[in-house]
């Protein structure tokens, strides 16, 4: 016999589904749903709003782990910019993306995940906010 365990976590994200409380639906057959805020469906946060803020929030933090994972690639200095642009671009950058094109995007959606990526380009480039160096600058480099 195998043993079923019920887990609301997602292994792929490892989100924890925000649960409304005990409520839940009869789908039949004797089987009950549980109704919920949010959830994470094939790596893509969906509410039950239907805005962007959790999908753009929970991309956010796959490209921050992402970029983690390549920082020595990322930062090191025998590697040119532009292979480093190459590297983000490829796979930091299109892990922050997956799925966006189905997303509702609010202007505030927009710009966290600009300030997310010129952080993670000022990293790879050295640059402190205080230099006040460009953003157009910052990408021409890359």
């Amino acid at each position: 016999m195998y043993k079923v365990m019920m887990s609301f976590i997602c292994r792929g994200c490892l989100n924890p589904v925000i649960s409304t409380g005990h409520t839940s639906v009869d789908i039949g057959a004797s089987a009950n749903l549980e109704v919920v805020n949010k959830f994470c469906y094939v790596g893509d946060m969906l509410s039950v709003d239907g805005d962007a803020d959790a999908a753009v929030e929970a991309r956010i933090q796959t490209g921050w782990n992402k970029f983690r994972q390549l920082v020595p690639l990322l930062t090191n200095k025998d590697i040119s910019l532009i292979r480093r642009g190459r590297l983000y671009s490829s796979c930091v950058q299109s892990s922050m993306l997956h799925g966006s094109e189905t997303w509702p995007v609010r202007k505030e959606n927009e710009v966290a995940l600009q300030q997310a990526e010129m952080r993670m380009v000022r990293w790879m480039c050295n640059v402190k906010v205080k230099d006040r160096v460009p953003r157009k600058e910052l990408r021409k480099r890359l």
